[in-house]
């Protein structure tokens, strides 16, 4: 004979199913709503035009500021682990940035197939507004080696996100780390790599190409190589993004001036043709 199901009439209450925690938070909401802040989350938007979609572009938006937030998080917990040699902590990071890249990426959908009078319907209310002048996605293009002291000039009103900015600038990338790291190994980086200025750009070296082309030419197993990898497929989720959001803009907007004053497409043409770490794509030529 078949067993009664748990939830079925005349269970006792040690077999039922527990029915759900609905108890009310410190403020007189969920501990849900209490940890996520869902509250404050879900009435952020403040739509400055009668267009429906409007919605959809600052939601987005928002959505997009906050990987850019978790992924910086990310990085500098990979930066911290290679400072102190602790290789599987640092790839662990790098493997979970992997991850939220793609689901960064994949935020450009409801926005990617805009028409010219779709985004123009609510283009106004942007004003001065730039996706330029966002302070943490500056924060990740720096800890690439995205290094520029200009970029730091439109965050001049805000001192606080200022020097937060110009502290990011002068710290050592996520390259950087990576590099020293390899030094400490016993790898030939030059010292002119290791001693430059950390806010200046780092400049595509021979020598650092033939370290990663004699790492890739060795073991595959190497946990150097592990490193190797993790990165190139940071880098490329970061060129995706870069392709993606100069693909949406021209969809939208085609070669017209940016919001905000900013080049626009030219602009993001620039960036797409970038390769972040550019040695570890350079050796693969020479392995």
């Amino acid at each position: 004979m078949s067993q009664p199901r748990s939830d079925a009439p005349g269970s006792t209450p040690e077999t039922a199913d527990p029915a759900p925690d609905l108890s009310i938070g410190s403020q007189g909401s969920t501990p849900y709503e209490d940890y996520v802040q869902a509250e404050l989350l879900t009435h952020l938007q403040h739509p400055l035009s009668d267009d429906p979609g409007e919605m959809v572009f600052l939601v987005t938006t928002q959505v997009m500021e906050l990987w850019f937030t978790v992924i910086v998080h990310e990085w500098q917990t990979a930066a911290a682990a290679f400072r102190r040699d602790d290789l599987p902590t640092a790839l662990a990071a790098l493997k979970r940035s992997g991850w939220e890249l793609q689901s960064l990426n994949a935020s450009w959908e409801p926005l990617a197939h805009l028409t010219p009078a779709q985004f123009n319907s609510y283009r106004s209310a942007l004003g001065e507004g730039s996706g330029f002048q966002s302070a943490m996605y500056r924060r990740l293009e720096f800890l690439l080696g995205e290094k520029s002291a200009s970029m730091l000039v439109p965050h001049r009103g805000s001192p606080r996100v200022h020097d937060e900015l110009e502290k990011a600038l002068t710290e050592p990338s996520l390259y950087d780390e990576v590099l020293r790291l390899l030094s400490r190994r016993g790898h030939a980086v030059p010292a002119a790599v290791l001693e430059r200025d950390p806010a200046v750009r780092h400049t595509p070296d021979p020598a650092v190409e033939k370290v990663w082309q004699r790492i890739y030419s060795g073991s595959q197993e190497d946990e150097l190589v592990r490193l190797g990898e993790a990165l190139t497929e940071v880098a490329e989720l970061v060129w995706r993004w870069r392709n993606d959001h100069l693909v949406a803009t021209r969809r939208a907007m085609g070669s017209k001036t940016g919001t905000g004053g900013s080049a626009g497409v030219a602009w993001l043409e620039k960036r797409a043709a970038k390769n972040v770490f550019p040695e570890l794509w350079t050796a693969r030529s020479h392995v």
